[in-house]
């Protein structure tokens, strides 16, 4: 079972790394908002109990030194070289025994150019998922944002459960294969049958890889790890650039720590208020607006081409295509595989290179598109970022459909998209059934009253984490600390993307500490 579902944004690695057509002068949502410096506003002096657990931290832990050296390849990337260096940070395995058996955290950082009182701190990246590997992806992604390290050392590093830091392997390249050709959207009780042995054996799996740590894995867990984190670089402030997942994170760091609150820019945001259910609705929506406007540049009818896509998918349901090696291309990667470009802007051509190959009968360019998504090479091995995805995310979620459930729920999903709908309603059920530990909460707390401004950046037609997600986030974190920078444009992550609009606001807001004005929109 391959998820699209929720965040994800490593499957944006397009999106992320590519650079599109871009400008575009900056308006007025509405009248009124609020200007001025990220630093001018004070915290406020007390933060929730819950912020209180790092006050208690042993010294073994937020005393130590981290010995940054050359970097190693990691399983998906060669060694960066350069500017980049790496080391490991000691964490507690369980949070709340804070002075008990610890785990190790891989770190990576290019060092700031600037010295002395220029240098304002470490940024911290995260790049979603969950279960994005910041080590492997930061380095790539440097270039892009090459001026931020004129005052800031550049820091990711990969989370609990995943990458170089314990990441887990759920099951093999084979077992993973093997799954492809299940039926994602089960029609009959043998169908069902098969959907819903195969999500057991994977959350069994995932209970024989991660063992003790498959309980520790939360955002909540992260977001601690972050304060640490802090504390050891030697900063008073955190400064953090959270994309897609990450903004979620973002907003449980500052809950967590109002207090403790620097400059923090959200791109791409997670509606905090829904739960597992609505993300996927939500997801549905977004997927659906996405590929209209695909369809719509394409000088189609987005109705009538979306009823294409469905029909062929249908097809597919029934006879899966001939794709590369022997393999087939199967209703829920062909899916996978039309979600992938709608990621970007600049996927749209090739999608449509493969929708016009799979209504002729040839299934190879939706099957290495969907191949891309699921992290598979040429000699048929897979990565692991969906096995941390689904770790993560089954601890966060504590609401999980029963089967009964879902079939209620398809028709809604179906309503709002006949292509993406009845895979993501099939997904809320399938992806934590039976799941080894229980989840944590139905939605996140990213309550932050007292917290420095933070800058939200949505995009109108993220196909990820759909636009409304800013709004939500916004009334979540509190009155006076959501600031709100709207991108009229496509793709999931807008920073880097091809808007000199956005990334001037952010750049300004990360290194000056200039706050934009609430609800300015680039067009």
């Amino acid at each position: 079972m391959a998820r699209f579902a929720r965040w994800t944004a490593w499957g944006a690695a397009v999106a992320l790394l590519a650079t599109g057509c871009g400008g575009g002068g900056a308006s007025e949502e509405k009248a009124g908002g609020r200007g001025g410096t990220a630093d001018a506003r004070p915290t406020a002096g007390s933060a929730s109990a819950a912020a209180t657990p790092s006050a208690a931290l042993p010294a073994a832990l937020t005393g130590q030194k981290l010995d940054w050296g050359r970097c190693g390849p990691t399983a998906d990337s060669s060694a960066p070289g350069g500017n980049w260096q790496c080391a490991t940070l000691k964490t507690p395995l369980d949070w709340s025994q804070p002075g008990g058996r610890t785990i190790d955290l891989a770190l990576v950082r290019a060092k700031s150019r600037a010295e002395g009182s220029d240098r304002i701190g470490s940024l911290l990246f995260n790049f979603g998922g969950p279960g994005a590997s910041g080590v492997s992806t930061l380095p790539s992604y440097g270039s892009t944002v090459s001026s931020l390290r004129d005052r800031y050392d550049l820091v990711s590093w990969d989370p609990r459960g995943v990458g170089a830091s314990d990441g887990v392997r759920c099951r093999s390249d084979k077992d993973i294969q093997a799954a492809e050709s299940l039926d994602s959207t089960p029609d009959t009780p043998a169908e069902e049958q098969a959907f819903f042995q195969d999500a057991t054996a994977f959350g069994e799996g995932c209970r024989k890889a991660a063992g003790t740590l498959l309980a520790h894995v939360s955002t909540t867990d992260t977001a601690r790890d972050m304060d640490l984190m802090r504390q050891v670089l030697g900063d008073r402030k955190t400064h953090y650039f959270g994309m897609s997942y990450g903004t979620e994170l973002g907003g449980v760091y500052a809950h967590l720590f109002p207090q403790n609150v620097g400059r923090l820019t959200l791109d791409a945001v997670v509606d905090p208020s829904a739960d597992a259910v609505g993300h996927a609705l939500n997801q549905a929506r977004g997927f659906q607006r996405a590929l209209e406007d695909y369809l719509a540049s394409t000088g189609q009818n987005p109705q009538a081409g979306s009823t294409r896509i469905a029909a062929l998918l249908d097809r597919l349901d029934a006879r899966p295509l001939p794709g590369t090696d022997g393999r087939k291309l199967t209703q829920a990667l062909a899916v996978i595989g039309i979600v992938l470009p709608l990621y970007s802007e600049a996927g749209w051509p090739r999608l449509t290179r493969a929708l016009k190959a799979a209504q002729t009968g040839d299934g190879s360019e939706l099957l290495e598109l969907a191949d891309r998504y699921n992290e598979r090479d040429s000699s048929g091995r897979y990565g692991t970022t969906a096995h941390s995805q689904r770790v993560i995310s089954c601890l966060d979620d504590r609401r999980r459909p029963t089967a009964q459930e879902t079939k209620l729920l398809v028709p809604q999903f179906e309503k709002v998209s006949a292509v993406f709908g009845d895979f993501l309603a099939w997904d809320t059920v399938g992806w934590c059934h039976d799941w080894p530990v229980a989840g944590q909460y139905d939605t996140p707390e990213v309550s932050a009253a007292g917290a420095a401004p933070i800058l939200l950046v949505g995009t109108t037609g993220d196909p990820a984490t759909p636009y409304e997600g800013t709004r939500k986030m916004a009334d979540e974190l509190g009155k006076g600390v959501g600031v709100r920078l709207t991108w009229k444009g496509e793709g999931h992550i807008a920073y880097g993307s091809g808007s000199s609009c956005v990334d001037s606001a952010v750049d300004d807001y990360l290194l000056k500490g200039v706050v934009p004005r609430d609800g300015t929109v680039c067009s």
